[in-house]
């Protein structure tokens, strides 16, 4: 699994936070499951602000089952009081079977009507194997084996997630010797983001977490490992999408 602190903007902020790969047939619907857990004193407020995956997730909390589409911003959650959530980083082959338009659902999201899956979350937890084993079991058997686009769609996300070597749509293309255009109508079709969005929204979580775990890192030099034309460059990026400067960043923490 990648980092498991990468897309989390201030990692020193969360309450309890575990993340369990998949297992068994589910490895194939799932990047992985994330389960946040908390119990806050009363009146306090914990701001978590996320810069998510370019990805879907499905998350069983204990008022309901949502699914919520990729974004194109930073997010942020308030907890208060105590609560729990079971989420799973889907794969584009488990997405594309929950939503006919994962295009549609770009920064937004759907309530699922699954009250069985609910219950057996609810019923497993606090025990995380045995919750992550019910939203496993439950995708299974709703999505069922990917096709072989799906596999493609997988492997795809896979390269532009976590590899930081590939920078350029064609840098992809070339790897999984399909044509930028195969990609781009699979990213369109299973994830709802362009494959260049997804490339970005890497490069920008890496570079969040470079600021943030090394303060003596120079902004410029940050800017040029991952592949950014320039400082300026990264600057617009964080500002468009965090809503604040590297620097200003770095000075909140």
């Amino acid at each position: 699994m990648t980092d498991p602190t990468r897309g989390v903007l201030y990692p020193e902020r969360l309450p309890s936070f575990t993340r369990l790969a998949p297992e068994g047939e589910a490895s194939t619907l799932v990047e992985w499951f994330w389960i946040p857990q908390w119990d806050l004193p009363e009146a306090v407020v914990s701001r978590q602000p996320v810069l998510g995956y370019p990805a879907a997730n499905l998350v069983v909390e204990p008022d309901g089952v949502t699914l919520w589409g990729a974004t194109t911003r930073a997010s942020e959650r308030e907890l208060r009081g105590s609560g729990w959530a079971v989420g799973a980083l889907l794969k584009p082959a488990a997405f594309a079977r929950l939503h006919d338009a994962p295009s549609d659902l770009v920064d937004a999201h759907t309530i699922l009507d699954e009250p069985n899956l609910l219950h057996a979350v609810s019923a497993a937890m606090p025990d995380l194997d045995a919750a992550a084993a019910v939203v496993s079991g439950w995708l299974v058997e709703r999505v069922g084996p990917p096709t072989s686009d799906a596999r493609l769609a997988n492997a795809m996300a896979d390269l532009l997630m976590s590899d930081p070597t590939i920078l350029r749509l064609d840098d992809a293309a070339e790897r999984l010797r399909v044509s930028v255009r195969t990609l781009q109508r699979l990213a369109h079709r299973m994830v709802g983001l362009s494959p260049a969005a997804m490339i970005r929204r890497r490069r920008l979580q890496e570079a969040a977490q470079r600021v943030r775990e090394d303060p003596e890192a120079g902004l410029a030099d940050v800017a040029a490992e991952l592949g950014y034309a320039d400082q300026a460059h990264l600057a617009n990026d964080f500002r468009a999408v965090l809503g604040l400067t590297a620097t200003d960043y770095r000075a909140d923490r």
